[in-house]
């Protein structure tokens, strides 16, 4: 009797070109694997270059108020927090450059698993510094032109919390989300509905 369609497939296999195939279909996942990684470090790298110009700019300007002759004439108190103010500024900026740092002199042909996670970690982090700068920057700025009220202490704390909510709390809700319901997407992600088109 002739060999049916699994003597075929049988011959085939033993002759070693299923081999070739699944080791050919396996590299060539391995190849968009890690083109996929290679874009996420990217956007991931771009993320902290649109962030840095930004927080540096606002670096020069704090620098800059200290040698203003009116910084004198602030309160001990508020020339403290405005020194811890640039302090948390400087932090922000030595975390939100590691990445690049890193990228630079530990893998510098290649970008790893590890490296997007490393780096959007401290991208995430420097967030943290960054809104607290902000906030106290504000409430400095409400002594000069209300005094120690209690008004200009309510907008810096409620600035940081929006500041903490939709940087941290708001990613991290949507990630728990994700978590317990793998098949859910936000609405910008979900691809569009077909319209049934009716039949005239």
């Amino acid at each position: 009797m002739p060999p049916g369609p699994a003597g075929a497939q049988k011959r085939k296999c033993t002759s070693g070109l299923c081999f070739f195939r699944s080791r050919r279909g396996s590299k060539g996942g391995l190849m968009e694997k890690k083109s996929s990684i290679e874009a996420i470090g990217q956007s991931v790298i771009e993320e902290a270059r649109m962030v840095l110009p930004g927080i540096q700019a606002l670096f020069g300007f704090q620098l800059i108020a200290v040698f203003n002759q009116h910084f004198s004439s602030l309160p001990i108190l508020e020339q403290y927090l405005h020194y811890g103010a640039i302090v948390l500024i400087a932090v922000s900026i030595a975390i939100i450059m590691t990445p690049a740092a890193y990228h630079r002199l530990a893998e510098q042909t290649t970008i790893s698993v590890f490296f997007v996670s490393f780096a959007s970690w401290l991208i995430a982090i420097a967030m943290g510094p960054l809104a607290t700068a902000i906030s106290l920057e504000l409430y400095i700025v409400g002594v000069v032109l209300m005094g120690r009220s209690f008004l200009s202490i309510c907008i810096a704390v409620g600035l940081f919390c929006i500041f903490a909510s939709l940087w941290f709390a708001l990613p991290l809700a949507l990630r728990a989300r994700r978590k317990l319901d793998p098949d859910w997407s936000p609405p910008s992600a979900r691809p569009p509905r077909p319209q049934n088109r009716s039949s005239r």
